[in-house]
């Protein structure tokens, strides 16, 4: 049974969610990092919100530790990378808390366009100070979306449905998708230069940081307002001040800041400015939305292999997650199989599905695939950092599809390219589950990978059968299957050998010197 530590408040909805599908569970929150990392070794899944730090340090001591689940959006408190490097799945929520946040920021531009803090408190104080507090309509400004994925399109939903005009800025904003949200698609300068209202929507990357400062100030218009739901560290928040100083800016309003908890910072005090501390996802539905989700993401993990909003692998539905198993045996044995025979750089990698597989969701078997290519080359590789290491290495890798398939129900081919030549293996799923290799390098063979296995490359040459399996009973070798294939009589042949003990340096040797041999490679599975 797997066991699941939920180290963050959560609702006990969600901690029930994981009792309900067979996942035993542990909820220790208030952890110290000391505390986490002595028990951590023990969990196949940890359950987070954003108070949990999962460092470096942690993840090292998390050996048995398969999938890491916010229950929010950022995973700032989170080393994904080092996750990566050791297997760990890492989800997120992104969807749950969506609205919520949305609605965070039309109030905030709300507050912002009518002063609404600053006049609350006056209030409460007994003045009445209504000629002092003059706002802004909304209706008919013009409102910069920058991000506009799942957040920003139900700002910009919003914002049209108050008779906004809506700019966004978004790189990855097809027309298409802005035509159905009613927006209109700009270029981030032109979107600085028109809007009466900015909000940030975008993820904090290299990119995205600081994609508000005193530079881009300087070209929006005179009067601005600009709203930050996203994540602290978008907008410089001393070039805000400056900007609201010189009357540049005419009000801001966070909810995020560059450092959290913002006990202290330059923009507090400043009658322009709104500020709340970081509740963009703090509604009752938000947070009971977010931890149901996380926990029926992290469950469908750990049972059944699914896959849901992971950052770091795609994702793998639970309807596909059983029909793809089959398939991740053969994936790994062919990837494997050429990583074993791979002497040489590797500079691409082909990988070719066709008839049934190619109907299914092949990226985590293409993950597979890279894994088996790599392990034996490196140490720790795994599905989920193989696709990181190929690209550091600069390793090609593509996909092809194709639903029809001649000779096999079903057929999985992979070919890898390297400064010296290329090579080629391809595999099948037969009686519904067991891998086999049928082709190698173009020759067919049709053969069961055993876990030690003797790969000979040779002429096709009478008396070639005979001394490798004279060789392998004087050294007391057992064979349990034997393979053969040939390009044609006389040309280029293989065999492909089981054997039930491990084929030593010495014995190997000694194949390799055979008349007729080009190549013998023992192999492991």
């Amino acid at each position: 049974m797997p066991k699941v530590l939920v180290s963050d408040k959560l609702s006990p909805a969600a901690v029930q969610v994981f009792k309900d599908r067979g996942v035993e569970v542990d909820v220790k929150t208030g952890l110290k990092p000391d505390e986490l990392k002595a028990i951590i070794g023990g969990y196949d899944g940890l359950a987070i919100r954003s108070a949990t730090k999962v460092t470096a340090e942690i993840i090292a001591v998390a050996d048995r530790l398969k999938v890491v689940g916010r229950a929010g959006i950022g995973v700032d408190n989170v080393d994904v990378p080092a996750a990566t490097s050791r297997g760990i799945v890492v989800m997120n929520t992104p969807f749950g808390n969506a609205i919520t946040t949305a609605e965070h920021a039309i109030a905030l531009m709300m507050a912002l366009a009518r002063q609404l803090p600053v006049a609350n408190a006056s209030t409460h104080e007994g003045k009445w100070e209504k000629n002092r507090f003059m706002g802004v309509e909304l209706y008919g400004k013009t409102l910069g979306i920058i991000g506009c994925g799942n957040i920003g399109a139900i700002v910009a939903d919003r914002a049209v449905g108050l008779k906004m005009k809506v700019v966004a800025y978004d790189p990855f904003l097809s027309g298409e998708r802005a035509a159905d949200l009613g927006v209109e698609k700009a270029e981030l300068d032109e979107l600085f230069a028109r809007a009466d209202f900015i909000t940030l929507h975008t993820p904090l990357t290299d990119a995205t940081r600081n994609i508000i400062d005193a530079k881009a100030i300087a070209k929006m218009k005179k009067g601005v307002r600009i709203v930050n739901c996203a994540r602290g560290g978008l907008v410089v928040e001393k070039d805000i001040k400056a900007a609201l100083d010189s009357g540049h800016v005419a009000g801001a309003a966070f909810d995020v800041f560059e450092k959290e908890p913002a006990t202290d910072n330059a923009l507090f005090g400043m009658e322009q400015v709104v500020a709340t501390p970081h509740l963009g996802a703090s509604t009752n539905e938000a947070q009971e939305n977010v931890a149901l989700q996380v926990a029926e993401q992290m469950a469908d993990y750990l049972l059944s292999g699914a896959v849901t909003n992971a950052l770091n692998m795609p994702s793998v539905s639970a309807e596909d997650a059983p029909k793809l198993r089959p398939y991740m045996k053969l994936a790994e044995q062919i990837g494997g199989f050429a990583g074993q025979l791979a002497h040489h750089a590797m500079k691409a990698v082909r990988i070719e599905y066709e008839g049934e597989v190619a109907k299914l969701n092949t990226k985590p078997l293409t993950q597979v695939v890279l894994q088996g290519l790599l392990s034996p080359l490196m140490a720790s590789v795994n599905m989920v950092n193989a696709p990181v290491i190929a690209r550091e290495r600069d390793i090609s890798v593509t996909e092809a599809k194709n639903e029809q398939c001649n000779d096999y129900h079903t057929l999985v081919r992979l070919t890898v390219v390297t400064e010296h030549g290329s090579a080629s293996v391809a595999g099948t799923v037969i009686l519904g589950n067991k891998p086999r290799v049928v082709s190698i390098n173009g020759i067919p063979v049709e053969a069961e990978l055993g876990p030690h296995m003797l790969y000979v490359a040779n002429e096709d040459k009478p008396g070639m059968i005979g001394r490798l399996g004279t060789a392998l009973g004087e050294a007391n070798v057992n064979i349990a299957t034997f393979h053969l294939g040939r390009a044609a009589q006389g040309g280029d042949a293989l065999a492909l050998v089981q054997v039930d003990n491990p084929v030593d340096a010495a014995l190997l040797g000694r194949i390799a010197g055979m008349p007729g041999v080009v190549k013998a490679v023992a192999l492991r599975f």
